[in-house]
C-alpha cells in the first residue's frame, strides 16, 4: 500500500498546488525582456541564470516568492550587445550580480490570474513592480514530483533604475526605449 499525499487542492474552481515550499526549475524557465530598438523594431533577451523560491500558503491569497536574476547572464542573441548589458551603462554585472524581486502581497484574482505586488531591485535601486501572474496548472511529474506552471508579465520604465544609457536619432527618437516587457515562464518543483 502507498501513502499518497495530494498535490492538488480546490481553490475557487481551480485545481491549485498543495501547500508548500516550491522552487523553480532550473530547467522548465525563461526571463525574458522586449524592448524598442531605433523606434522601429523590438529586442528580445533573456537571463540564463535565475532562482526562485515559492512559498504556497495554506491560504492560497497569503502565498509569496523570493527571486534572482544573474545580471551576467543576460543574452540577446548578439555578443558585442550582451557585453554592453553587463557594463556601467546597463546593469553593472560586476558591482551588481544580481536583480532581485521579493512580493508583498497578492493584490487581486480573477479566475486563474493573479496580481502579484512586489519590489524589484536592480543596481541598487528598489521600486515597487505589479506582476500579472497567469496560473498554468499543477500535476504530478513522471518522476512523482509536485509541480505546477506559470507565466507572469509586467512593464518597467527602466530609467526608475537609473538605466538611462541612449543615443538620439538624426531621425528623431532614441536608440533603446525606456519601456521594457518583463515576461516569465516557468515550473517550480515542490522540496521534500
Amino acid at each position: 500500500m502507498t501513502n499518497s499525499v495530494a498535490t492538488t487542492r480546490e481553490f475557487e474552481g481551480l485545481q491549485i498546488p498543495a501547500a508548500g515550499v516550491y522552487e523553480l526549475d532550473a530547467a522548465h524557465k525563461r526571463v525574458g525582456f522586449v524592448v524598442r530598438h531605433l523606434m522601429v523594431s523590438k529586442v528580445r533577451g533573456n537571463f540564463a541564470e535565475a532562482t526562485a523560491t515559492i512559498t504556497i500558503g495554506e491560504d492560497p491569497l497569503q502565498s509569496s516568492v523570493v527571486a534572482s536574476i544573474a545580471t551576467a547572464s543576460v543574452q540577446t542573441g548578439q555578443a558585442d550587445r550582451d557585453n554592453h548589458l553587463r557594463t556601467g551603462d546597463f546593469f553593472e554585472a560586476e558591482k551588481y550580480p544580481t536583480m532581485e524581486f521579493r512580493s508583498t502581497g497578492i493584490k487581486s484574482h480573477e479566475g486563474a490570474e493573479f496580481v502579484l505586488d512586489g519590489e524589484l531591485t536592480i543596481k541598487g535601486v528598489t521600486k515597487p513592480v505589479e506582476l500579472l501572474v497567469e496560473f498554468e496548472g499543477a500535476a504530478t511529474s513522471p518522476y512523482g514530483q509536485s509541480v505546477f506552471g506559470f507565466s507572469a508579465t509586467t512593464e518597467i520604465d527602466r530609467e526608475d533604475w537609473g538605466l538611462t544609457y541612449n543615443m538620439a536619432l538624426e531621425s528623431g527618437g532614441v536608440m533603446i526605449g525606456k519601456k521594457v516587457k518583463i515576461e516569465i515562464e516557468g515550473e517550480a518543483i515542490l522540496q521534500a
